[in-house]
């Protein structure tokens, strides 16, 4: 789905920001070599109110952040004049990828909130540890 941030995107522009992401997914995955970028998948399309201008988010599995980055933004005039061609619309946004970490954030996260809410036992003391020792 389309991300937005300041004001409300009308309609037009969030059935756009998605056909655009769903289009750029399919020629992602033909002609994206993953050995070298890795698994990419797309999580959201900011795009600008006069449709000139698209931030493509994605997450990366198999490779690193700036690899990915890299190869996305140097093939983004192909994936521009390709969404040309699909869409048939009078401006077909400049693309700019950027790695969204918030999924990365997000496990790190919740692994600390399962840390917290795990049982604390006897067992996890340090003899050094002892609550009852106060000296």
């Amino acid at each position: 789905m389309a991300r937005h941030k300041s004001k409300p995107a009308s309609g037009r522009n969030v059935r756009l920001a998605d056909q655009i992401q769903k289009d750029l997914a399919e020629l992602i995955q033909r002609e994206i070599d993953m050995s070298k970028a890795g698994l990419i998948t797309l999580t959201g399309v900011d795009l600008s109110a006069d449709y000139a201008h698209a931030k493509v988010h994605f997450t990366v599995l198999g490779a690193e952040p700036d690899t990915a980055t890299e190869i996305l933004n140097t093939k983004a005039g192909w994936f521009h004049s390709q969404l040309y061609k699909m869409l048939h619309i009078h401006t077909v946004p400049t693309l700019r990828f950027f790695y969204d970490d918030h999924v990365v954030r997000g496990m790190e996260m919740s692994k600390l909130i399962e840390e917290a809410n795990r049982p604390f036992s006897a067992a996890d003391l340090k003899p050094d540890d002892d609550p009852d020792d106060r000296s």
